[in-house]
Order: structure tokens, then C-alpha cells, then sequence
């Protein structure tokens, strides 16, 4: 399949670029086939059956943007990707020159950096303080936003680009479609029988970026760490045994559980994950989908077009466009029903 097929014209006002003033406050497209209906997103209480289970994401935002300069005077921008250990992470840097191995940065006008070197499109960074890189982020660094929201974060961003569950630092994007969610909705839900189960997927920088191949087969992924406990394997596998469905709160949450099935069973346990979902993919745990919308030409796309069928899920794209919906991590939600094949 070509790129060029999931592309579609996203008017720039649609593009949310702040939260709705409340959690839950957004509107939800609830996608069955070709049938379409415009909801609220409260309304997914009275969706959700009480033999489901609803799987979340509860990775955490680090302060992963850094900002300093290099030993020569020249301004640098890091992105931290991924912590490696105590001291030492996997970052982009943005600078008129790349550095060196063994070059000096010095961050957020304290903290001292030793470029160790190139691995492939990020470097490998060594902070020199004593104190754990994760502590130093956590005071020195920045909320990651997406380079489609053009302010700066805030200290509202710090509160609203974080879900209300999320425990385990490591992403450098939030789970958007758990940001939805407030503690009073999830008490309701469980309230109506369903399962809350969780799983951990640190979202890269990777999941914004268009695909710039022309054939999608050409493409490759960021590999992503996820992990799945034993208590969400228990979950889904007796859900399915009372007739429930799962639902996967964000891709995230259905990348991760479809990268640890196991001759159509979820297996616990962690690892990476590169799964590239286009359409042609056999589910084999995900029954029904709760997510943002995506990106025009993303990876992102492409998994909810072979979740919901590509023609429905592009038709569900203009009505969304048609009747301002808001877009992307601060946007509205859509329910998407697997398309069944």
C-alpha cells in the first residue's frame, strides 16, 4: 500500500491545542462499521458492558527537553528518548553542528553532559552529576508538548498532558486517549462491573512522525518498552471467558497487548516492541478501540485503518473534519468497533 492512501486534508483550526477546560469533556465518535454516532465521552459508560475490560496505559511523561549550550558557545536543544541507567540516555539533539563523541554539553546553565556517541539517528548521552538522570529531568527539564501545539508547557500542561493513573516515568509522549479519563469516570466504570487492568508502554518521540516512504512496507519503526503484568493477562483471559470484550484505551495500550500474544493468547512479561499494524493485520486480543485522532500519513492511522476497516475509518476521518471535531493529543475520541473481516 502506498502512503499517499492515508492522507486527508486536516483543517489547522481543528488541530486542539488545549485541553477541554474538564476531563471528559470532549466529544466521542463512536465508530461501528459505517455506522456512525456523535456522542459525549461521559456517554462511554453506558458503552461499556460489564464483562469488559478496559486496558490503560499508565506510562509517565518525563520532563524529557533540555535546553544549553555546547563547550563552543553554540545553543543545543536534547530530547531525551529513553533512560538508559542511573546516568546515561538515549537523546536527539538539535544543533547547527552535530557533536562529537566526548564533547561537552552543559544543560539548563548546570548540568554537565558527555556526548558518547552516535546510535543511528540519537546520540548517546552520559550525565556527569551524581544524582540520578531521572531526578535531574524531573527538575531541570521540560514537558515534551507535540510540535503541533505551539505554546510552551505550562503548568497546566504538567497537570493535563499527564493521565490521572499514570505511574511509570519513561515516556516522552502521553498516552492521549487516557487523558480523557478522570477518577470519577473510572469509578463509574468499575461501578458497572468492568475491569480496570493496565499496561506500560513508554511512548517515543517516534509516534509523531509521518511516514516518508512511499510504500508503507518500507517504513520502520522506533522499538518501544512495554510491559504487561500478570494481573492484565488474568483480566483480559477471564473476561473472554465470560463473553466480555477488551478495550484498549489508546494505541499504545493495543500495541502492547498485541505485541505479547502468543498463538492468540496474551502472555505477561516485557520486552521492546517495532510492531507495525497496517491493514491486513489479524487481531488477536483487542476487541474494541478507545483513541485520539491521528495524524494524516502517521503509523498511527494506519493501525486504526486496519482496526476499523480503511474505507470506514477514512469515511469516519471527513465526518470527524465535517462536523469540527478537535484533533490530536488535546482533541476529541473516537470507539472503534473491530471490523470484522
Amino acid at each position: 500500500m502506498r502512503t499517499a492512501e492515508f492522507d486527508f486534508v486536516l483543517p489547522e483550526r481543528l488541530i486542539a491545542q488545549h485541553p477541554p477546560e474538564k476531563r471528559g469533556a470532549s466529544r466521542l465518535l463512536h465508530v461501528r462499521g459505517d455506522l456512525l454516532k456523535d456522542i459525549k465521552f461521559n456517554e462511554l459508560i453506558e458503552i461499556v458492558q460489564g464483562h469488559d475490560v478496559l486496558v490503560l496505559n499508565d506510562t509517565r511523561v518525563l520532563k524529557a527537553r533540555l535546553f544549553g549550550e555546547k563547550s563552543s558557545g553554540g545553543k543545543v536543544e536534547v530530547m531525551v528518548e529513553r533512560v538508559l541507567d542511573a546516568h546515561e540516555v538515549l537523546a536527539q539533539i538539535r544543533v547547527s553542528k552535530p557533536p562529537k563523541a566526548g564533547s561537552q554539553l552543559l544543560l539548563a546553565g548546570v548540568l554537565s553532559v558527555t556526548v558518547l556517541g552516535r546510535e543511528g539517528e540519537f546520540y548517546r548521552l552520559r550525565f556527569d552529576d551524581k544524582e540520578e538522570v531521572m531526578a535531574l529531568l524531573e527538575r531541570y527539564g521540560q514537558l515534551p508538548l507535540p510540535p503541533y501545539i505551539t505554546h510552551a508547557a505550562d503548568a497546566g500542561d504538567e497537570e493535563r498532558y499527564q493521565t490521572v493513573f499514570a505511574r511509570q516515568p519513561g515516556a516522552v509522549a502521553a498516552p492521549t486517549a487516557g487523558l480523557h479519563f478522570d477518577e470519577a469516570m473510572l469509578a463509574a466504570l468499575r461501578e458497572r462491573g468492568a475491569q480496570i487492568a493496565y499496561v506500560t508502554l513508554h511512548v517515543g518521540a517516534g509516534t509523531f512522525q509521518p511516514v516518508r516512504a512511499e510504500h508503507i512496507h518500507e517504513h520502520v519503526m522506533h522499538s518501544e518498552r512495554y510491559t504487561i503484568p500478570q494481573a492484565t493477562a488474568d483480566a483480559i483471559r477471564d473476561a473472554k471467558k465470560r463473553g466480555g470484550r477488551v478495550i484498549a484505551v489508546g494505541t499504545t495500550s493495543l500495541r502492547a497487548l498485541e505485541s505479547r500474544a502468543v498463538q492468540g493468547e496474551l502472555k505477561a512479561g516485557e520486552g521492546e516492541t517495532n510492531i507495525f499494524i497496517t491493514p491486513g493485520y489479524r487481531f488477536n486480543i483487542v476487541d474494541v478501540l478507545l483513541t485520539n485522532f491521528h495524524l494524516p500519513k502517521s503509523t498511527l492511522l494506519m493501525l486504526v485503518c486496519a482496526f476499523g476497516g480503511m474505507n470506514e475509518m477514512l469515511a469516519a476521518y471527513q465526518h470527524a473534519v465535517e462536523h469540527g471535531y478537535r484533533f490530536f493529543s488535546y482533541g476529541d475520541a473516537m470507539l472503534i468497533e473491530r471490523h470484522q473481516t
